[in-house]
């Protein structure tokens, strides 16, 4: 069978020729979706990226550290927990506080930006309860 198609394989012609490339080579949107000024953006501060991964970073560190003191298993029984209590959330049109993982990272007592500045009556998540339900249950 392979022996069969080799000699149509043979003479097709390559995809890469149909392009065109060059300094007025159009944007292929079938192939390469819309484009967004964001990708092309490159950070405006150096520390952006650190900030951005800050919580990751941190908890890398941590996961590390409890590693090396008390083993492997700590770690993973703290990610199990931390991957559980990341899919309990209230319903999509209420906010969520997220007090469980504030409270597995020991972020439960610090005052940070987000608590004073992230109003959740001045957010625009905030729409129509039944469309957003049905939306998340995948009905629409």
């Amino acid at each position: 069978n392979s022996r069969g198609t080799s000699y149509l394989l043979k003479d097709s012609i390559p995809i890469t020729e149909f392009s065109a490339s060059g300094p007025f080579e159009g944007h292929d949107l079938l192939r390469r979706g819309f484009t967004s000024a964001k990708n092309e953006l490159l950070p405006s501060h150096p520390l952006e990226l650190s900030e951005k991964n800050f919580q990751l970073n941190q908890d890398k560190t941590n996961f590390a550290t409890l590693r090396n003191i008390q083993g492997l298993h700590a770690t993973l029984k703290l990610q199990m927990e931390f991957r559980a209590v990341k899919q309990v959330q209230r319903l999509p049109f209420l906010h969520s506080s997220n007090i469980a993982l504030d409270t597995l990272r020991g972020n439960d007592e610090c005052i940070g930006f987000e608590d004073i500045l992230n109003d959740p009556s001045q957010s625009e998540v905030m729409g129509e309860p039944h469309v957003m339900m049905e939306y998340k249950l995948g009905l629409l």
